[in-house]
Formats: structure tokens, sequence, C-alpha cells
């Protein structure tokens, strides 16, 4: 056999090598659309774990460390764990973006909340314990929240630390106790909507356009 032909054969193996490698470690395009519900099967391939749905489990004591292994993370749900404590760790989700913690039993937010700068989305509803204007502080410097939901929360007063979301753009309060329109929310000059549904009182648009608001509210 000539030499070229060699090289070629050994070119062409070397080329069939790269791509069998390439696709064992290539990220699956898929894998951000899969959501997993199984802690455990999660923690198989932490990596590869973009979505996270661990709502409506009877969770044990969920260990701070095991966060730090899905750095790919997007989206968390304790939705209806009835968790007494967030874990820390969860603050080291540098890539997360959604956050429901609805239905639980902690009374503050973690501290370390504070460093989730991706964070776009936090869900904060049916909420029985929990220390709003204590826990809302915790976002103040995010610059990326734009989105929060306190529905069903039993608020009559808006909570002084949200005023701190100055980048809030869209707020739910809907099932909640308001007898009147909170005019402090003015304050949040990049809020843009507002659900209000199913709360004691009722004002038309056109009263609070009058006063000088720009968000839109859903009654």
């Amino acid at each position: 056999m000539k030499n070229g032909t060699i090289h070629i054969l050994v070119a062409i193996f070397l080329s069939i090598l790269n791509c069998d490698v390439y696709a064992q470690i290539a990220p699956d395009s898929s894998a951000a659309y899969r959501e997993f519900t199984d802690l455990e099967e999660a923690l198989k391939f932490p990596e590869q774990v973009y979505r996270l749905n661990l709502s409506n489990q009877k969770l044990n004591v969920l260990s701070d460390s095991i966060w730090d292994k899905f750095n790919n993370l997007e989206y968390l749900s304790f939705k209806n764990d009835h968790l007494e404590e967030i874990p820390q760790g969860i603050g080291n989700l540098k890539n997360l973006k959604v956050l429901d913690l609805s239905g639980n039993d902690f009374t503050i937010l973690p501290q370390s909340l504070a460093k989730l700068g991706n964070l776009r989305e936090v869900y904060l509803n049916d909420e029985s314990k929990i220390n709003l204007d204590q826990s809302l502080e915790v976002f103040k410097n995010l610059p990326n929240l734009k989105i929060l939901h306190l529905e069903n929360d039993n608020l009559g007063t808006i909570p002084g630390s949200l005023l701190m979301l100055k980048n809030l753009e869209v707020l739910y309060l809907n099932n909640n106790q308001f007898s009147e329109f909170p005019m402090e929310l003015k304050k949040l000059k990049n809020l843009t909507y507002i659900d209000f549904h199913d709360n004691q009182f009722k004002l038309s648009n056109q009263n609070l356009q009058d006063q000088g608001f720009g968000f839109r509210i859903n009654f």
C-alpha cells in the first residue's frame, strides 16, 4: 500500500474518531426543554439539567451542597412542597431565571438569593407564614428581576421592600385583600402591568390614567 493511501486512510479514521467523540460530549439541543421531576435522576447528570420541577413532593431536608452541581439550571420549582426552610445553596445557581417557591411554610428567604443575578421571575404565591417585607428585600439589587407573583398571600397593603424592586415590570397581586388601590406603586417607574383581579375594590383604568399611572391593570 502506497504512503499516500495510508495517509488518506489515517485521516479518514481520525475524522470519524473526532466526530464520535464530539457526539458523546456535545450537549443535546433538546436538553434545555426537558423537565426533570426527580431529584435523584437529575443528580446523575446535573450539567444536563435546565429545568427542575420538584413541586408537590414530600421532600426531605435539602442539602446545600448539591446545588453547586447544577451549573446550567434555569428553572426551579418547589411549589406546594411545604418547606420550612429554603436551602441557602440555591444562591449558587448562577444561571437561574425562574424560581417558584409558592405554597411553602418558610418565614423568610435566605440572603444567598441576592446572588442570583440572572433571576427574572419569582413566584411567592399561597404563602401563609412568610414575612414578605423582610423576604423581598433580598431581591432589591437584582438587575434582571422583572416579574413577581404575590397571589393569594392575604395582602392588604404593599410591603415596603417591594418598592425597592426598581426594575420590576410585571406584578401579580390577584386574590388578595386590598380594599383600595395602593397608590405607592406609582414609585415603580418600570412597572407596565399589574394583575389585581379578585381583590375587594373596583376602579377603572381611566381613573388611574387620570392620576398619571403609566401601567396597565387587570381588575
